[in-house]
C-alpha cells in the first residue's frame, strides 16, 4: 500500500498557471529536473484531472529525440511506463499508453488506486486534487515553490480548505526554488 501525494510546482503565492494560463515560468531547470526525477522514482501510478493530463501528455513522445537533456530523457520513460488514470466528463478518450479514463471522481475509487498500488500514487490537477483533499484521503503533498510571484492565476490549493501539516523536508535550489514536502 503505498501514499496518495498532491504535488505541483507553482508560484510563491501559490499558483499553478498565471492569470492568462501560462506557466512557462515554472519549467524546471537541469538541478530541479533531476530532483523530480529522483522522487518521481517512488511514483508507481498517477491520477490526473482533464486539464493537467492534457499538459502532461506531451511526454508520450518529448524527450525521446537525440537531443534531448538527460533529465528529460529520464522522465519520459518514467511517465511513459506507469499506468495514469485520468479523471473527466469532457474528454471522449484518452491517447497514451498505459492510461485509462474514468468520469466520475469518488473519493473511494481514489484511494482503492492507492491501496492497491506497490509504491506512491499521485494526483494530479488542483481540481482533483481538491475532492481528494476535502474528502481527507490525501497523505502527504508537496510543493516546489517558484521565486515569482503572480497575483493571481489556478491556485494550487482551493481557497475553503483548512489542513494541518507536518513538515517532513525542505530542499533548496541554486535557481531559488524551494521543495516543500509535507505529511497530513
Amino acid at each position: 500500500m503505498g501514499r496518495l501525494v498532491y504535488a505541483g510546482i507553482g508560484s510563491l503565492d501559490g499558483y499553478v498557471a498565471d492569470a492568462e494560463g501560462e506557466f512557462d515560468w515554472s519549467a524546471p531547470d537541469a538541478e530541479v529536473h533531476a530532483y523530480l526525477n529522483e522522487r518521481d522514482k517512488l511514483v508507481s501510478a498517477e491520477l490526473y484531472g482533464r486539464r493537467l493530463y492534457e499538459v502532461m501528455k506531451v511526454w508520450e513522445t518529448y524527450g525521446t529525440g537525440p537531443d534531448a537533456e538527460p533529465e528529460e530523457r529520464q522522465y519520459g520513460e518514467q511517465w511513459r511506463g506507469r499506468p495514469k488514470v485520468v479523471f473527466s466528463r469532457t474528454l471522449t478518450g484518452v491517447d497514451t499508453a498505459h492510461t485509462t479514463l474514468e468520469r466520475d471522481v469518488d473519493p473511494g475509487r481514489l484511494r482503492a488506486y492507492v491501496d492497491a498500488a506497490e509504491g506512491d500514487v499521485s494526483i494530479g490537477g488542483p481540481e482533483l486534487a481538491a475532492h481528494a483533499l476535502r474528502a481527507g484521503i490525501v497523505d502527504a503533498v508537496e510543493y516546489y515553490a517558484s521565486p515569482v510571484v503572480l497575483g493571481a492565476g489556478t491556485p494550487w490549493l482551493p481557497a475553503d480548505l483548512r489542513l494541518d501539516l507536518r513538515l517532513v523536508d525542505v530542499h533548496r535550489f541554486g535557481n531559488g526554488v524551494v521543495h516543500l514536502a509535507y505529511e497530513l
